[in-house]
């Protein structure tokens, strides 16, 4: 029989002819043969079984062998004995490797027909070893899915006892080893296949054996922990392993791996890492879950910087998996997880600011329940991190400008999500733990690290550092050891403008300078900061009666140093105004008044239906005049709005003044309206001080009211009758009255406060006042000028008054505005827009010595945008519209610098001395190799980094195949 066999098989009939002859030698099966003519049909069987040359010969191989050893089983029992099976799994079958899948194809067949024999037991615990010395040599998919059907069918070839935990630990090795070497499609789905099939044999173990878990996963992580590179880097294919572990296990899985002292922060940061990596890994369940689980394991041991480590380094790959819907599930939970735990700086949102308008129109064009799900839970995670850091509207508008159709969660939705995910309170000392070394900002500038709600002192910092006149003065002072305080300023800004890091941290000036009422790691009020800082400087010169000589010693562009100048702080130089206040009784017209220093005004917003018809002066009319008080010996801020004091009883009439009232508005230049035009050629310049803008650009609107505006009201009249009257010293009553005020001396840096913050009633908390303000580039400012005054002046800057007294129009530029973003003043973020005042390009305007426009003038200095470590080139227009954008977004503190209005010989040379000094004048020597030292200790930093940003790189997968191709043109997850 085995001879018509190989005969009909080596015959050159047709398929279906030799089929039928093969159907007739399976029929004779049951009949009686001796052993040798069984052993030969085994023979001959088992030849074609393995070795045919189609699968038409394998298949009648397999039929006939089924067929002798159903009807023979007593002669197959010898024939499939323990030698033979063990001699096909160490040497193979004829020219037939050993590792050939068919042989373990083979062997499953024969076991069908000896699993009931007596000689079974022996045959299954041979193949237990063999199966477990099989997994050691690292098969591939392919083989190890044979024999994962093999162990399916039959379990008794699955290693017992110890071997057991042995045989999924070298199975987890092995599969960690698989690598798809096709980008076929036929070929991946294949790989695919195979792969779950390998996998699946973990889960039959761990199903009838769940002590064997624990080990496995441990050998799991020892894999997916060890450095690599190259080929030595675990495949993604063990993100299969995961989807078989009881989730009911995860919690003591995931404490044992935190908790365990023997792992480093290294293994545990790359174990992550490629944890991660499995997101690539299609159709598998809970990998996502697990992801989590262990993030959340490793905040509770407080080992963040594994955290930031990971987020920084895979926040993007992350975000990449979102446009393949395959894997789409899975990334956009890790996803949700990383960016609202990630809440102690925007670097890990902000890496993704670019890709998001791209994804949000890919998931639009494709249409799909998947795409449309991912839409909704992306809107809401942007909204919630841009509410969470706010202050960022250049990188924000075009994200928001894509998100404009897709709904907005509400803001206790918000801050539900924020709440339940953040791995700590805002707390100052993860800042330290993004330590990654991106590039110097192209503008050139260098940011200040946040450290931890000190957006407050950043924005600061940074205006008066662009504030370039008081930063020459600050950074070449000589004889400062005394002034501590201004010391380190000095030394912070000598690092801001000379540091080639990007960013420094402004740790040492912030516990300096931190007002003692001050909670650090909460937010606070950057103007309430800035007059406590500049309060600080002040006094601390001031008690140094020895320094003040040195630090006035130096003369400064804009003329405002002059003899009665003498002694004056360095911040009254800057910064410091006077202004008069004024009280008319309206009974006897008596008038009493009082002097007082400013460094900045503090500008309420007009109540609704406010008409602002200008600035009313009393001018001095009556014989008798009262001082209130004394004059301020120290810089404070005039108080808005506060109904006056008494005068004290023991005070002296000065002189009599005549009273009268007259309007003398404060002027707009080149609000953002109308700068074009009003420097065109259709709009002719004009000197009247009341024509130089509209009436709507100088009074404001209901919807939105000016600076120009809130100047006005501030020095408007302010009428004190009912509760509020005035205690008149001449008649001896309350009386009603009249209170306005003046400004007499203007600063050489005017300082302009909102007043944005009010305080509820009802809630018992500050309300945020978020009306837009329209700033203008450039405005004037009458400042009354004393009548010994007048003759120093030309008359053309003057408008004279009756009585002798006259009000000079000072020019102000408009230099930095600090922005407040948020609802309240106990949170949100602020920011800072700023300009570099250089030379005298509005000073060369202002005297028309070049004949191009102001408008062009005024451009060529840049705008920057300081936003803690972030600086970023920017714009006027920016600056005004930011709230028209972002509407929590308001501007709170102004910066304008004051333009000369008039010369001498003398000031000129002043003028170009102090400027030839700026840029020659070296820093003190200790503070110049402090900058030197530490920026060739930056250059150290940048090269380690490097090599370990090459190693992490190297060390971490590429794209799997079936991901690589599936992208299109329009990003959406699905072949072309």
């Amino acid at each position: 029989m085995d001879r018509i066999l190989d005969a009909v098989m080596v015959s050159p009939h047709s398929e279906a002819v030799k089929h039928g002859m093969v159907q007739r030698v399976i029929e004779s099966a049951p009949q009686p043969l001796d052993s040798a003519q069984c052993w030969a049909m085994y023979e001959v069987s088992t030849k074609l079984f393995l070795l045919g040359d189609s699968e038409f010969e394998r298949d009648v191989g397999r039929e006939v062998l089924e067929a002798f050893a159903q009807h023979h089983s007593q002669e197959f029992e010898q024939f499939f004995n323990m030698k033979f099976v063990l001699n096909l799994l160490h040497v193979g079958y004829g020219p037939l490797g050993k590792r050939s899948h068919q042989i373990f194809h083979y062997i499953q067949t024969g076991l069908r027909f000896v699993a009931d024999s007596p000689s079974s037991l022996d045959l299954f615990h041979l193949l237990q070893i063999e199966v477990l010395r099989i997994v050691c040599e690292r098969p591939g998919p392919k083989l190890c899915a044979r024999v994962s059907k093999l162990l399916s069918l039959y379990p008794q070839c699955v290693p017992s006892g110890n071997l057991q935990t042995v045989f999924c630990q070298q199975l987890i090795l092995s599969i960690s080893h698989f690598q798809c070497k096709s980008d076929g499609d036929n070929e991946i789905l294949k790989f695919l296949e195979n792969v779950t099939k390998a996998s699946g044999m973990l889960q039959g173990v761990w199903r009838n054996n769940v002590a064997v878990i624990l080990p496995s996963l441990k050998e799991l992580f020892i894999v997916i922990s060890s450095p690599g590179e190259g080929d030595s880097v675990p495949s993604n294919a063990l993100a299969s392993v995961v989807q078989y572990v009881p989730l009911e296990l995860m919690d003591a899985v995931v404490r044992n791996l935190t908790n365990d002292k023997n792992i480093s922060d290294a293994q545990m940061l790359t174990a992550i890492s490629r944890m991660v990596d499995w997101l690539s890994w299609p159709l598998t369940r809970n990998i996502d879950k697990w992801i989590i689980a262990l993030m959340k394991g490793v905040a509770t041991v407080n080992k963040f910087r594994i955290l930031i480590e990971v987020t920084l380094m895979k926040i993007e790959q992350v975000f990449s998996k979102l446009f393949y819907p395959v894997v789409r599930e899975g990334a956009v939970s890790v996803l949700s997880y990383m960016l609202l735990s990630f809440q102690q700086s925007p670097e890990a949102f902000h890496l993704l600011l670019p890709q998001i308008p791209q994804l949000i129109s890919s998931l639009t064009r494709e249409e799909s329940g998947s795409g449309r799900g991912c839409l909704v839970q992306l809107s809401q995670l942007i909204h919630c991190l841009i509410f969470r850091f706010s202050g960022f509207p250049d990188i924000y508008e075009p994200v928001l400008g894509a998100l404009k159709d897709l709904p907005v969660p509400s803001e206790n939705r918000i801050k539900q999500l924020l709440g339940q995910n953040a791995w700590a309170t805002q707390k100052s000392d993860l800042a330290s733990y993004c330590h990654r070394l991106p590039a110097k900002s192209d503008t050139g500038k260098t940011g200040l690290v946040n450290l931890g709600n000190t957006c407050y002192m950043n924005s600061v910092i940074q205006a008066l550092f662009m504030a370039s006149d008081f930063r020459h003065r600050v950074l070449h002072l000589t004889q400062c050891d005394a002034l501590s305080l201004m010391m380190k300023l000095q030394s912070l800004f000598a690092f801001l403008e000379r540091s080639q890091r990007p960013t420094i941290s402004p740790v040492s000036f912030l516990t300096a300078s931190c007002p003692p009422w001050f909670n650090l790691g909460d937010q606070q009020d950057c103007s309430e900061y800035l007059k406590y800082l500049l309060d600080r400087l002040h006094e601390e010169e001031k008690t140094n009666s020895n320094t003040i000589q040195n630090l006035s010693c130096l003369s400064i562009a804009g003329g405002i140093e002059n003899s009665e100048s003498t002694g004056r702080t360095l911040i009254q130089k800057m910064f410091g105004g006077k202004m008069v206040t004024r009280i008319r009784c309206l009974c006897c017209e008596n008038i009493s008044w009082r002097e007082e220093v400013f460094t900045d005004l503090s500008l309420a917003l007009p109540p609704p239906r406010t008409s602002l018809s200008g600035s009313f002066i009393i001018d001095p009319a009556q014989p008798v005049v009262e001082e209130i008080g004394p004059s301020s010996q120290r810089p404070t801020s005039k108080p808005q709005r506060q109904a006056p004091q008494s005068p004290s009883k023991d005070k002296k009439p000065l002189k009599q003044e005549e009273s009268s009232v007259r309007v003398v508005p404060v002027e707009t230049i080149g609000s953002i309206e109308q700068v074009m035009p009003y420097y065109s050629d259709e709009y002719p310049k004009s000197n009247s001080m009341s024509a130089v803008a509209s009436e709507e650009q100088t009074h404001g609107t209901e919807a939105c009211r000016s600076i120009t505006d809130l100047i006005n009201y501030f020095l408007s009249p302010e009428m004190l009758t009912g509760e509020n009257k005035y205690h008149c010293q001449k008649c001896s009553a309350l009386r009603d009255a009249e209170k306005v005020v003046e400004v007499t001396e203007g600063p050489h840096y005017l300082i302009l406060t909102l007043l944005r913050f009010s305080f509820d009633l009802g809630t018992m908390r500050r309300r945020k006042i978020s009306d837009n303000v329209s700033i203008p580039l450039v405005l004037k400012l009458p400042v009354r000028v004393s009548s010994r005054e007048q003759g120093c002046i030309s008359a053309g800057n003057l408008e004279p008054k009756p009585g002798g007294s006259a009000y000079e129009s000072l020019t102000y530029d408009l230099c930095s505005v600090v922005v407040h973003s948020g609802v309240s003043s106990e949170s949100g973020h602020y920011y800072c827009y700023a300009r570099e005042y250089v030379g005298s390009v509005f000073e060369k305007h202002s005297r028309g010595s070049t004949g191009a426009p102001a408008d062009q003038t005024t451009s060529e200095s840049q705008w920057f945008l300081f936003n803690d470590n972030r600086v970023s080139y920017s714009s006027f227009e920016s600056v005004s519209n930011v709230t028209i954008y972002f509407p929590k977004d308001t501007a709170y503190v102004m910066f304008y610098r004051k333009r000369p209005s008039h010369q001498t010989e003398s000031e000129s040379e002043c003028i170009s001395a102090a400027e030839n000094l700026y840029g020659e004048e070296p820093l003190p020597k200790q503070l110049s190799e402090e900058i030197s030292k530490d920026n060739m200790m930056y250059l150290q930093e940048q090269e380690r980094a490097a090599r370990y940003n090459a190693a992490s790189s190297s060390a971490m997968a590429g794209s799997p195949v079936w991901l690589r191709r599936q992208r299109g043109d329009g990003g959406v997850g699905q072949r072309n």
